[in-house]
C-alpha cells in the first residue's frame, strides 16, 4: 500500500483538531509498517504488537508536539524504533533466541531446493536470528533501519538520536557481528553446498 504523504498531513491536522476518525485512519494506515518495523527489532511477535500500540498510545498523546514540518510517517518511525529500543532493553536480561523459522522467509522457487539446501538454509536463518539477539539494541536498531527499512544514515541517527559518525559506527559494528556468525555457514566445507 503506497501512503499518500498529502492525506496524511491532511488527517494528521484533522487529528489535532480532536478528530478521533482521522487519527484512527492514520493507524490503519500505518500499522503494518510499524508492526514490521517492531517486529524486526525485536524478533517476537507479541513484544512486536506491544510496540505498536505504545507507539501509537504515544503518538496520540503528542500530537500537539508534531511538527508539520515534517512527514508523519517519519515522525511515527521515530517514536517506533525508540519505543521498540526501550522493550529490548527491559527484556535484553532474557536473550531470546528464535529458533522457530516463521513470518519473513523467502517465497520458494518453483523447483523445490533439496534437502541440503533446505537444511542449509534453516540454519542460515536461526545463525541470523541469534545474531540478531546478541546485537546491542542501538546496533541491533540501526542494522534493522539501516538494511531493512533501508533508512539513509541522517534518518538513523535522527530516531535514535546520534551524531553520524556514531550512527555509522553501529550499523558497521552489526554487520561485522553478522559476517563472523555467518562465515562459517558459507565457507566450503566437505560435503556442502556453498551458496552464491
Amino acid at each position: 500500500m503506497v501512503i499518500d504523504e498529502n492525506d496524511d498531513a491532511i488527517l494528521m491536522e484533522r487529528a489535532r483538531a480532536g478528530d478521533t476518525e482521522a487519527f484512527r485512519e492514520l493507524v490503519e494506515r500505518h500499522s503494518a509498517r510499524i508492526f514490521r518495523l517492531a517486529w524486526r527489532i525485536l524478533g517476537d511477535e507479541a513484544s512486536a504488537e506491544d510496540a505498536v500500540q505504545e507507539t501509537f498510545l504515544r503518538a496520540y498523546r503528542s500530537l500537539d508536539r508534531f511538527d508539520a514540518r515534517s512527514q508523519f510517517g517519519t515522525w511515527l518511525h521515530r517514536i517506533a524504533a525508540n519505543t521498540s529500543v526501550e522493550i529490548l532493553r527491559k527484556h535484553q536480561h532474557q536473550r531470546f533466541r528464535q529458533e522457530r523459522i516463521d513470518g519473513e522467509t523467502a517465497e520458494a522457487s518453483s523447483s523445490d531446493p533439496g534437502p541440503d539446501r533446505r537444511a542449509l538454509s534453516q540454519e542460515v536463518e536461526r545463525a541470523v536470528r541469534g545474531a540478531l539477539a546478541d546485537l546491542s539494541p542501538m546496533e541491533r536498531t540501526a542494522f534493522v533501519l539501516r538494511h531493512f527499512e533501508g533508512r539513509s544514515i541522517a534518518e538513523i541517527c535522527g530516531v535514535l538520536g546520534l551524531r553520524e559518525s556514531a550512527g555509522k559506527q553501529a550499523i558497521f559494528r552489526a554487520v561485522q557481528k553478522l559476517r563472523r556468525v555467518l562465515e562459517p555457514l558459507y565457507a566450503p566445507r566437505a560435503g556442502r553446498e556453498v551458496l552464491p
